[in-house]
């Protein structure tokens, strides 16, 4: 089964060797998007609710390139620069996302790229 590469001008251009997600078969899987503006390539200014809402849109560009959208996510990986930042962060996050929610992990990272304070990576399978 060969991968496709997603790749979209509507979430930030990858910052190092990756890709922003790859599909195989039916599964998306999406690299880890911090809060920065597609447009200019930096991190927007704001607190973690800003953050995390600039990242939930970088993701979802993503997934829109690739055929999909946040209803089609089954796993997220949140990683927080601190996680006194969680509930900011969860009420955001909760906002965007549907039932039945996707599997996550959240974990305290000690340094995201670029001093983001939030990371989100997602796996999401098309619909058939």
């Amino acid at each position: 089964m060969s991968a496709r590469i997603v790749a979209t001008d509507g979430a930030p251009a990858a910052i190092g060797p990756y890709v922003q997600a790859r599909i195989v078969g039916r599964t998306v899987y999406c690299s880890g998007q911090i809060a920065l503006d597609p447009a200019t390539g930096q991190l927007v200014d704001g607190d973690v609710p800003e953050q995390t809402r600039r990242v939930l849109d970088n993701l979802t560009a993503v997934l829109a390139a690739a055929g999909g959208g946040l209803a089609d996510v089954v796993k997220t990986t949140v990683f927080l620069a601190d996680m006194a930042d969680f509930a900011a962060m969860n009420e955001v996050y909760a906002a965007r996302f549907v039932e039945p929610y996707p599997a996550r992990s959240t974990v305290a990272a000690a340094g995201l790229p670029r001093g983001a304070r939030v990371e989100i990576e997602a796996v999401a399978v098309l619909p058939g």
